[in-house]
Formats: structure tokens, sequence, C-alpha cells
């Protein structure tokens, strides 16, 4: 092997906290790693939350090692409270299933899991079948409930009450490591930060269970200046399906994120040699924003293949160029009656998800936020009708300076 895929992952900033690092290092370095990420199927799509995950799975594939795609058709059913205020609402199996189908496919695009160079396992396998008696007996000794209580994921939700339902959640998590561990040789579980905890109990449980090594790495969450996880935006998540989640709009929100965000997203979304990453970051003022179009080039490429992302800058730079010539700008197309009775404005931005309610679209024009067609509209009743379209045939109606919209009629 090459350089030390550790060093990698440290030097573009993914490490945040590891076991054992120097034995981690040296086993990096020295053979092929069997690792694993555990990927919880709670809806049909993965999302931008998980994508710096992925490109750490990629980054260790690249280098040798073998990646371990975990869907959680079993944890699922329990949900993890990390991070959570609330206990997660139960979902049926048929959709978490169907949500772990669609998790694979999305995987395969990202990781090579031909010729067994990576596998897919579901811990559905074991989990649901499992006897609670035999399991108590042989995963619930290993575990101090002291020590437990002690865990930020539980620490948060003690105060609200923490079912026993999703205390179990850890051993299960663990145990997953465990068997991942006795079937395929697995050593080493990957996760974001928040899966600390977690993941030092599947470590210790191997340790104590079979007197063998075992390690866990973290990975840096995605954040905001403000520290909210990133990925986020008015309308929800920003998902990697195209069906969800335009790659338009994906382009569009890398495009658009914070200043002081940029190298750091550079470093850890794309595959940029870490001296480019450099100059693109230290660019300031006007000039930060051919390294925002970098970035969300890349970004796109990486998850929508490159003529996707061609489209979508091709796209966003037609828009802010004043022009309107792409068909990747966020559409929507009534039919022509509708125009003749004409449209409200208000109606029009809730229908686009540019606003969240009537009254905060309401809000935005009395703010003076909307322009449709390039001119400032601030009455808020203002109906639009045929009439009003522009030479493409369309109305283009945008929210502040960068979320933009086309209404059109068929």
């Amino acid at each position: 092997m090459s350089t030390n895929v550790y060093d990698i992952l440290q030097e573009r900033g993914f490490i945040e906290q590891c076991t054992h690092e120097d034995e981690v290092r040296e086993l990096l370095g020295k053979e092929s790693v069997t690792f694993y990420i555990g990927f919880d199927a709670t809806a049909d799509s993965l999302t931008a939350g998980h994508f710096l995950t992925v490109m750490a799975m990629m980054h260790m594939q690249r280098a040798g090692h073998k990646p371990i795609a975990l869907l959680g058709g079993g944890t699922t059913m329990i949900g993890d409270p990390t991070g959570k205020s609330d206990m997660r609402t139960l979902m049926t199996v048929e959709t978490i299933q169907h949500n772990a189908e669609c998790f694979r496919k999305q995987l395969s695009r990202f990781i090579d899991f031909d010729n067994g160079k990576a596998i897919i396992a579901n811990n559905a396998d074991w989990l649901l079948d499992l006897n609670y008696v035999e399991f108590l007996r042989e995963i619930g000794i290993h575990f101090s409930v002291n020590k437990m209580l002690t865990a930020e994921c539980y620490k948060q939700r003690m105060e609200k009450g923490l079912t026993f339902f999703e205390f179990n959640y850890m051993l299960m998590q663990s145990y997953d490591f465990w068997k991942l561990n006795k079937l395929y040789g697995c050593n080493l579980q990957l996760g974001g930060n928040d899966q600390w905890s977690n993941i030092l109990g599947g470590v210790d449980l191997i340790r104590r269970k079979e007197q063998k090594p075992a390690y866990g790495l973290t990975f840096k969450l995605l954040t905001t200046s403000e520290g909210i996880k990133m990925g986020k935006t008015m309308k929800g998540a920003v998902w990697l399906d195209p069906n969800k989640t335009s790659p338009y709009e994906f382009y569009q929100y890398w495009r658009n994120i914070e200043d002081v965000k940029v190298e750091e997203c550079l470093a850890l979304l794309t595959f940029l040699p870490m001296d480019e990453v450099r100059r693109l970051g230290a660019l300031k003022d006007a000039e930060i924003n051919h390294a925002k179009e970098v970035l969300a080039f890349e970004i796109t490429k990486t998850v929508h293949g490159e003529e996707e992302a061609i489209k979508a800058q091709e796209a966003a730079r037609a828009l802010f160029g004043g022009g309107m010539k792409s068909d990747d700008i966020p559409t929507t197309t009534y039919p022509a009656s509708r125009f003749a009775e004409g449209i409200d404005l208000i109606t029009l931005l809730c229908d686009a998800k540019l606003a969240s309610s009537r009254s905060d679209a309401r809000r935005t024009i009395q703010q003076g936020g909307v322009t449709v067609n390039d001119v400032k509209v601030e009455e808020f009743d203002k109906v639009f009708t045929s009439n009003d379209f522009n030479s493409d045939g369309a109305l283009l109606v945008r929210k502040g300076k960068k979320a933009y919209h086309r209404f059109m009629a068929e």
C-alpha cells in the first residue's frame, strides 16, 4: 500500500476520535482491514449527512481495505436515541426492508461490491430472531448499566425519560460488531462522532468476549458555523436520490454554503488534492464563489455523475447570469386553465416550497424578498396569468438572491 489511509483521513479532517490510534494506524498501513459502517434504514434515500461517511468508505476501499455496509433492518425496528429528544416513530417491517433496498442500490454507486471487494449485510438477519434470554446471558452480562448511563447519547434523554426499549440500542449495535467480527473477521467500526458511545460498546464486547483486538474510529459531523447539522434546507433533508433532491438543487445547496465552510467541505467531500483544497479555501471575498462552484461541481459529479454536474452548473450560471436557458431549473407545470384563471403569488411560493406557510410567504413578499421575471413584487395578493410569462413562456420566481423556481403551463 502507498500512503497510509489513516494519514489521508487525518489530513483531510475526517478523524474525530480513535480507540487505539497508534495500533489502528499501524494496522491500516500493513494489511487489508475489514471494517464496517452502519446505516439505519429510516428513509428511502441516503442524505447529504451520510455522504461524508460514504466518502470515508471510498477512501478506505481505494487504499485496499474491505468495507462492510451494514443495513440496519433490525436496529431500525428500535431506533437510535442518539441526538433525539423524543423516541423515534416506529416503522413497519415492510417499510424498513424497502428503505434498506434503496440504500443498497445507492451505495453500489460509490462502493465496488464485485468479487468480494466489499460486503452488504443486514442486521435483520441476526437481530430479528434473537432469543431474548440467550441474548442477555451471552451479551447483557458484559454491559454495566452505570457505565451506559454516563454515555452522552443516554444522558441527553434522561431528563425527558429514556425507555428500556431504546436502552437496548447500544447492546444491539455492539452485538452487530461482534457478529461481523465472527462472520467476516471485521475488527474496525467507523461512524459519525455521535456514535462514539455505541462504537465503544462493540469494541469492548469483542475484547471481553473473544480476547481479540477490535477498534473504533469516528468522523467529524458536518455542521454549520452555528453547530447545526448540514444537509438541511427549508424543504427538509438534502437527499442523494435525484427524485427527492434534483441534481440542480443538490448543486445549489453546496454552491450556497457559508464561506467559512468551503475549505472543510472541499477536504471532506471531494477527492481534490489537499494542495488544491488549501488554495481554493484561501480565496477571499468574490473569489470564494469560484471555490464554491468547484465544490458544488465535484460533489454533484461524485453523487450524480459528470453529465448531471455539468447540466446543474450550466443551469446555475444561466440563472445567475440573468438568462434562463436550461431545463434543469426546478420547475412546476400547471394546466393552462389554471393560468387562465390566474394564480396568486402566495400560492406560487408555497407550491414551490419557497415558503413554509402562507403567512411566511406573505411576510417575505412584504419585506421585498420576491421577484417575478426579475421584477420585485410587493403586493402579496398579486395574481399572475399566462399574459405575465416571459419570452421563454414561463414565470421565474426568485426568493432572496439564490432560491429560484420556474412555473410553466401545459
